[in-house]
């Protein structure tokens, strides 16, 4: 893996917030990676070791997550206080103009990222995410999201991640699962393996606001009509539904790639990934 350098940038409201940064070409315009709801920056080491050198990547944690600060009021855990949070680092590290790489999530906060300003975005791709989101994929997430489960092994977790999410990775093998259970979770206090983000999280969903009517989000999508977009789906996803990821790729400029066997979300290590990123990052360069 490529080396990394472990930084920090603090938010509006006091806390100290991790980011990952490899270092690469200063011509060029960086690229950051913005991760899930319940993910940190590990998600993207396997991506940000390929781009290194050739590309800066800077890979965010949000609020809550990995090694950044827990909030204190965890209605604090949602999109639009993201986006100040990632506004922030911009802000700090003087990055006028970026590629978004966004999974879930992260393609959420990237099309709010375009609609305050499409000019700095230099290249997008949103990770089996749109401007619609089905409803049983929210269902989904909201039934494990802040459940707190820990494991006594590395190999307890990857089964248990096995078990449950075996249907969106039908061909991973056990160490598929053993990094993924790596990725997601962290050793933690009593030599428990446990999920690595603050289970406060799953508050904002259970109050009003976070049962609201869903913002229309098509003109935020629209907002990065001008820059050149990568869609990938997985052909199995229960978020991005395949006639929303085939309304968005009738836009200019999108290129969608499906990706076969596999759910919520593609992990940007598989092979058809890399290459469509590849592609998408020479129109960026």
């Amino acid at each position: 893996m490529a080396d990394f350098e472990d930084r920090h940038w603090t938010s509006a409201d006091g806390l100290r917030l991790h980011f990952r940064n490899y270092d690469g070409d200063t011509g060029r315009p960086p690229v950051i990676c913005l991760p899930g709801l319940t993910r940190n920056a590990r998600d993207f080491e396997g991506l940000a070791a390929l781009l290194a050198g050739k590309w800066r990547v800077l890979c965010p944690e949000m609020r809550g997550r990995g090694d950044s600060d827990y909030a204190k009021d965890p209605m604090t855990y949602n999109p639009l206080q993201y986006l100040q949070d990632v506004e922030l680092l911009l802000a700090q590290e003087g990055i006028d103009r970026f590629v978004s790489i966004g999974t879930s999530l992260g393609g959420l906060l990237t099309m709010l990222l375009a609609v305050s300003n499409p000019a700095r975005i230099a290249a997008a791709v949103l990770n089996d995410i749109g401007p619609e989101l089905s409803a049983a994929g929210l269902e989904r997430i909201r039934g494990y999201v802040g459940q707190g489960r820990n494991f006594e092994t590395w190999m307890h977790a990857a089964r248990a991640l096995q078990e449950s999410n075996g249907d969106i990775y039908p061909d991973w093998e056990i160490t598929d699962w053993l990094r993924y259970a790596k990725r997601l979770m962290a050793l933690g206090t009593g030599g428990r393996i446990a999920f690595d983000y603050d289970m406060k999280i799953a508050e904002p969903f259970e109050t009003p606001a976070g049962a609201a009517p869903q913002v229309d989000m098509w003109p935020m999508f629209d907002a990065l009509a001008t820059r050149p977009l990568l869609v990938l789906r997985g052909e199995t996803s229960d978020i991005l539904a395949a006639d929303v990821a085939a309304k968005m790729a009738t836009r200019s400029g999108v290129d969608l790639v499906t990706l076969p066997r596999i759910g919520h979300a593609p992990t940007l290590d598989e092979p058809e990934s890399i290459a469509a990123i590849e592609r998408l990052l020479q129109r960026a360069a």
